[in-house]
């Protein structure tokens, strides 16, 4: 999730079962509930600029890498680093591995991955422009 200070948290879902097992002590509606969790934040995403918009790569991409927007004008990717050492599901750590600065004459207010190709994403600013981009890496 994005927020008005410019910063990203990184959640996950924990099933009824992870929870009860990892979480006893939490409070919960039904025994079939699962649990988000904030697993991970980046605080200076965009610096102090709002974050308008996160989508993270579909899993056939196979690069698990979150794009943003904000209030900065630029896209973010980032990646997520390699477990060994680095960290895990529980407590997943990313680097900014590449910025489109300027990719509006504006805010950008939405990012978006292709739902099937993880090289394209398409983005929309107050420019009133929606861009297509591809990423290669």
């Amino acid at each position: 999730s994005g927020s008005d200070d410019g910063a990203m948290a990184i959640w996950k879902l924990y099933t009824a079962t992870e929870r009860k097992k990892l979480f006893p002590t939490d409070q919960v509606v039904s025994s079939t509930d699962g649990l988000w969790k904030c697993v991970g934040r980046l605080p200076d995403a965009h610096s102090s600029y709002a974050v308008f918009s996160i989508d993270c790569a579909p899993t056939r991409a196979g690069h698990g890498r979150i794009a943003s927007a904000g209030g900065d004008n630029s896209i973010n990717i980032y990646r997520e680093e390699s477990s060994v050492g680095n960290g895990t599901s529980d407590a997943p750590k990313f680097s900014l591995e590449d910025v489109a600065v300027d990719a509006h004459d504006g805010d950008v207010n939405c990012i978006k991955w292709h739902p099937r190709d993880g090289r394209c994403l398409v983005s929309c600013g107050d420019d009133g422009a929606v861009k297509l981009w591809r990423y290669i890496r």
